[in-house]
């Protein structure tokens, strides 16, 4: 099996060594600093199989330009250099080069790694995203969020990837969240997006919730920059038909969104303010009232979390204008609730109560066929629990914790997360309310719920919580907690 032949735009020319990236490397050899490479990876959420090979071709010349895998990876190693500076060749040079040599084609009984950065192992090359195993030190077998090579799928995948282009690259790059390419597209080429793609795109979003619902933020956000980047190449390469064309663009802002949330969660709030306005630019291009309204809504929740309640009301009153035709009661009082948080954020009791009525007789309407998909973290419990939020924030602990208290008897066992999250603000709102004796056990319970539950935001409020109980260490059950939270390992 053999890749499919390009034209080169360029003459075929000597290898002409890097000495800039030589000099870069300095006293460490290839191996240790391939070993820099992989570690700098990691801690920008990608993945590459980067070894001593690899930087010996960079080094001789043989790979002029690196993937965008690697160029990422490499830019964040040295901050303030561009690709020319670190030896390299600009990429519009080496787009149209002739087909690899094949010492260079992936061996076809290798499936592709489940944790890499697709293309993360290769040079430059839209044609081929394969790559050598991850090595193993990378690999946790206890990580929930590992997925494990299925080699049926990636025979299947590999043949699509030999005829299917940038376009079908760009979808498998997906398939350690759910979007993967199946059997029935593998028999034919594949030249853009097509029916497929926007399921399996869909899929993808539905499976990162449904992760994050479970185990939190944290381990999955790390896994979710790739997916994102595969969708809008998608929506780069270009659907034939419409109707596919809006779902592949409804589908890439409903993943900008959920990944915005991931990086929302795990406390970081700059990538995660970029990922909404990109969920936003892609609705305002394609007219997406929808998909609007969802970018306003997380908009306004992570203005509450980043303190700017101002910006957060202004947000969810510009959610609320947008989704009122959209006829879905249920989500105009989740948009009510995000203004409730930002008014309790100015310590505005009044405007917080008028909105949290708001919310409560919208929610009574019951459900509808308008509720976006979306919304299926929407009930009972989580409207309790962002009352109890606006509680909280306004000083009243008991009226929060009676709230909180019942969001965590409401909420359904699917949400480990959520259960967490309730219990950990019911945690806090005791233990600021004077009982820290019920703080304790509720304190408790959340760290019971870590093992299946990774996220920052959890993790911060048990800490504040602790601080408020250091002076209460002879309260029933108090030192207990603050011994056992200790010990707890921290989400880095």
């Amino acid at each position: 099996m053999t890749s499919s032949t390009t034209t080169s735009s360029q003459p075929d020319r000597p290898a002409r060594p890097n000495l800039a990236f030589r000099q870069l490397r300095g006293r460490h050899s290839p191996a240790e600093f391939a070993a820099l490479v992989r570690r700098a990876a990691r801690e920008i959420g990608e993945r590459v199989s980067c070894d001593a090979r690899y930087i010996g071709r960079v080094e001789a010349g043989e790979i002029r330009c690196p993937n965008y895998a690697y160029e990422r990876v490499f830019l964040h190693m040295f901050p303030g250099r561009t690709l020319a500076d670190l030896g390299f060749a600009a990429r519009s040079s080496v787009r149209g080069r002739a087909a690899r040599t094949p010492e260079d084609v992936p061996h076809p009984s290798l499936p592709r790694t489940g944790t890499e950065t697709p293309g993360g192992a290769e040079p430059y090359d839209p044609q081929n995203p394969h790559h050598p195993h991850e090595p193993p030190e990378t690999r946790n077998p206890q990580d929930p969020f590992e997925t494990h090579d299925n080699y049926e799928e990636s025979d299947v995948l590999r043949r699509l990837f030999m005829t299917g282009g940038g376009a079908t690259v760009a979808a498998a790059a997906l398939g350690p969240l759910g979007f993967t390419i199946d059997a029935v597209a593998a028999d034919r080429p594949v030249r853009r997006p097509g029916t497929a793609h926007a399921t399996a795109l869909e899929e993808a979003v539905r499976r990162i919730r449904l992760l994050d619902d479970r185990h939190g933020a944290d381990g999955l956000y790390r896994r979710a920059a790739a997916p994102l980047r595969a969708a809008y190449a998608l929506l780069d390469a270009g659907a034939t038909r419409q109707t596919t064309a809006e779902r592949l663009h409804s589908g890439a802002g409903e993943l900008a969104i959920s990944v915005g949330w991931l990086a929302h969660d795990s406390g970081r709030f700059d990538d995660a303010r970029s990922h909404y306005a990109e969920a936003l630019a892609t609705a305002r291009m394609t007219g997406d009232p929808g998909l609007e309204a969802h970018a306003f809504c997380n908009t306004a929740f992570l203005a509450r979390d980043a303190g700017r309640p101002r910006e957060a009301v202004r947000a969810a009153q510009a959610a609320q204008r947008v989704a009122r035709p959209l006829g879905s009661a249920r989500l105009m009082s989740l948009l009510a609730l995000r203004e409730a948080g930002g008014w309790a954020g100015l310590a505005d009791r009044t405007g917080c109560e008028q909105a949290l009525a708001r919310a409560q007789a919208l929610f009574e309407r019951g459900h509808s066929d308008a509720d976006p998909e979306w919304m299926s973290f929407y009930g009972e419990a989580e409207l309790e629990g962002l009352e109890a939020q606006c509680w909280s924030t306004l000083g009243d602990w008991r009226r929060a914790a009676r709230h909180a208290r019942r969001a965590a008897e409401l909420q359904d066992p699917h949400f480990t997360r959520n259960i967490a999250l309730y219990t950990a603000e019911l945690a806090d709102d005791l233990a600021r309310g004077g009982r820290p004796d019920e703080a304790a056990t509720a304190g408790m319970r959340v760290l019971e719920l870590l093992d299946q539950v990774q996220s920052s935001r959890i993790q911060g409020m048990l800490a504040g919580t602790a601080r408020v109980l250091l002076p209460h260490r002879r309260a029933s059950g108090v030192q207990e907690f603050l011994d056992r939270h200790a010990s707890t390992p921290r989400v880095v």
